[in-house]
């Protein structure tokens, strides 16, 4: 094979490896990372059985590839729950009871904490990327800072850690859904802190 094929077939490998793709199996763009290290803070509103209801607490968060460690507290300090989400699967805990394991996190969260927490998205909102309905990769930006997403979700980035950097890292997300099974008017207002190095 002549060198020149043979580099140009390996210059094609390369950029074919650096395509990572998320769990949506779309290909990411620009600063995505598989590996990363958050906290933040939520605040959760939502109507269920005719009754407002409402929660605030805190957020850690530890991406890696393929992997998901979330641990959620409440305003109190107190863990509220531990989850962990791997491609096989995702399992819930929450003090004192036996860890639940089923194959799709948004739905665990519903069904044991009252409302949807999408960690699925999440994987990529906190970095200011989404799936569109259309399912084309979108990159938020202080110019084009709302989405919809392909599962229903109304995402506006409101605030940013860096505004005039190439692909700015959002710090306030406000993510809200008209309804998902009983839950109706959720709203979850998401404070992202400083990536942790």
């Amino acid at each position: 094979m002549p060198i020149t094929r043979r580099l140009s077939l390996l210059v094609l490998a390369a950029t074919l490896a650096g395509c990572a793709t998320t769990s949506n199996n779309v290909a990411t763009v620009g600063a995505y990372r598989d590996t990363i290290d958050l906290d933040g803070r939520l605040s959760v509103n939502y109507q269920k059985n005719g009754n407002g209801e409402s929660l605030t607490g805190s957020f850690d968060w530890t991406q890696r590839p393929g992997n998901v460690d979330v641990t959620l507290t409440g305003p109190l300090g107190q863990t509220v729950a531990t989850i962990s989400v791997t491609p096989q699967s995702a399992t819930l805990t929450q003090a004192g009871r036996a860890p639940i394991t089923e194959a799709n996190i948004d739905s665990l969260t519903q069904r044991i904490l009252g409302w949807p927490l999408p960690v699925s998205g999440l994987r990529d909102w906190l970095q200011g990327y989404a799936v569109d309905a259309q399912g084309q990769r979108f990159s938020a930006s202080p110019a084009r800072n709302e989405v919809s997403t392909q599962d229903g979700w109304r995402l506006r980035f409101v605030e940013w850690h860096d505004a005039n950097a190439a692909q700015p890292v959002p710090r306030v997300i406000y993510a809200t859904r008209a309804a998902s099974g009983d839950i109706q008017d959720l709203s979850i207002r998401i404070i992202v802190n400083p990536a942790q190095a």
